[in-house]
């Protein structure tokens, strides 16, 4: 077995243009002094990081280290959420996801696309400078409109959907091999990669290609009533990063999963901060660290009620209260009679 390693933050929720969240050296130290070891990167803000740069410079990715090891943290992952999504973007979903790209390609469906899978080679690029071995990431979605339909889905549809989405994926995929990096994607929803079944539909069309990897979140398996300890055991061996986020579910007589259009506050399903939701760490931490998970407890702050400075700081001692040090010797050593083989086959009356 094997220690994970943490606590580390998600930057992407704190990112802004007030100190100390608008610039690389400062949201560093913020971060440091809210207790935490690492900091997982959002590769769109240029606030924080120049991708570009990163992707090309050896030199820039190891001052970019060397700044965030001055003030305390690590750098644990580069994300591409942003990017990822608009890998495969439904046309119903053109103008709310426009705002996502650079304004040059917004409103002009495949530059946006060839841009994103740009940005998305870039960051694998950059990681592999970095020395980081995975990446966080979105899968985007093309049958998302689908996902519960009226009328019935036609015949095909879906595997379509599936066929072009590992069709723009692969020669990223490639790319990441090429670089060493895993490319975890999010599972999520809103994505056509929104639970196991889904993640295996993708995984078969890519030749269940080494670097489609997980990035494993209960938050999201709790608002879908989905088990999230089996999740573990079935993908463990899948499963390269971990954002340690709260949910809860709640249903009443008036609302259950799709929670009628309601903002977060009256959801039945929302996400709240760590230790305020209904989701059971004790047994998360628990069967990670039996599955030789080694990477980065990455909190990610999502919650509809507290305010993220006070989420982050609990969030650090949260992490750190359940990150396991893994045990180098059995409980029972002490009661070890020395037996070998020859009394091991006379206790079983073996001659």
């Amino acid at each position: 077995m094997k220690t994970m390693k943490g606590p580390a933050l998600f930057l992407a929720q704190f990112a802004g243009d007030e100190a100390p969240f608008n610039s690389w050296d400062s949201i560093t130290k913020w971060a440091a002094d809210c207790g935490y070891r690492g900091v997982q990167v959002p590769s769109w803000d240029g606030r924080l990081i120049d991708l570009k740069k990163a992707s090309e410079s050896k030199d820039y990715c190891d001052e970019f280290k060397g700044k965030a090891r001055e003030n305390g943290v690590e750098v644990t992952e580069l994300s591409t959420h942003l990017q990822g999504q608009l890998v495969a973007v439904h046309p119903a979903y053109d103008t709310a996801f426009d705002g996502f790209a650079v304004p040059e390609v917004r409103g002009n469906p495949k530059a946006r696309q060839e841009w994103a899978v740009k940005q998305v080679m870039m960051a694998l690029d950059a990681s592999k400078k970095m020395g980081i071995g995975a990446m966080a990431s979105f899968s985007g979605a093309l049958a998302w409109p689908y996902v519960y339909p009226w009328p019935q889905r036609p015949a095909g549809l879906i595997e379509a959907a599936f066929d072009e989405l590992a069709k723009r994926w692969k020669p990223i995929l490639d790319h990441a091999e090429d670089c060493g990096v895993d490319v975890c994607y999010e599972i999520h929803p809103g994505e056509d990669l929104h639970d196991g079944i889904t993640y295996e539909m993708f995984l078969e069309r890519t030749g269940n290609h080494a670097r489609a990897c997980m990035l494993y979140d209960p938050s999201h398996y709790v608002l879908q009533c989905l088990d999230y300890l089996d999740n573990i055991d079935i993908y463990k061996d899948r499963i390269r990063m971990f954002h340690v986020k709260d949910a809860e579910f709640n249903p009443t007589g008036r609302q259950g999963v799709y929670s009628g259009y309601q903002n977060w506050v009256d959801r039945a399903g929302r996400f709240r901060s760590l230790g305020d939701g209904q989701v059971d760490f004790g047994a998360v931490f628990s069967k990670l660290t039996a599955a030789d998970f080694d990477g980065w407890a990455v909190v990610e702050w999502e919650c509809c009620l507290k305010h993220p400075e006070d989420g982050a700081r609990e969030g650090a001692d949260f992490v750190k209260a359940h990150i396991i040090r893994v045990t180098e010797k059995a409980f029972d050593d002490f009661a070890d009679s020395g037996t070998d083989d020859a009394a091991n086959r006379r206790m079983l009356g073996i001659d």
